[in-house]
């Protein structure tokens, strides 16, 4: 597959994506988990079927000491008992940000609730950035068709 746009390489398109991962780049100095980072990465990114960003995520998170057991049920995490409950309160949170068209009113209330018995407000504000970015560079990939399988960890 070839990608209908090359994102970086299109000085308009550059000009614009540059700013999202600098956005992306300031989550470096979270407190919020890495493994949840990449955890909410990979699922938000299964629900809007990017691959390039499964990819990815997939390899920075075993990059970064996550378990294949683990990035295997991601996609099934509900039954799944290798979440912590602030995992699943994250995912959750992902899963609810990133349909929200499936939702009238958005992230039901009990959803968002969940998620601040187990971060703080700097890593919810955090997490919110994390859902929000990603499902940004999840519809610039789909819309464009990047291909997937040759991201090398640290290569973004």
């Amino acid at each position: 597959m070839e990608a209908r746009l090359t994102v970086l390489d299109n000085p308009v398109a550059a000009k614009s994506v540059k700013h999202i991962i600098a956005a992306n780049r300031a989550l470096a100095d979270s407190t919020l988990p890495i493994a949840t980072q990449e955890l909410v990465r990979l699922r938000a990114s299964q629900i809007n079927g990017c691959s390039g960003c499964v990819d990815m995520h997939t390899k920075e998170a075993v990059h970064a000491g996550e378990s294949h057991q683990r990035l295997h049920l991601v996609a099934a995490w509900r039954e799944a008992t290798v979440f912590t409950e602030a995992e699943r309160a994250a995912l959750e949170l992902a899963e609810q940000g990133t349909r929200t068209a499936d939702a009238a009113g958005g992230v039901p209330d009990e959803v968002w609730a969940n998620a601040a018995k187990h971060f703080d407000q700097d890593q919810l504000a955090d997490l919110v950035c994390v859902i929000a970015l990603i499902n940004a560079f999840n519809r610039l990939n789909v819309i464009t068709q990047q291909p997937a399988g040759n991201y090398q960890v640290g290569q973004h």
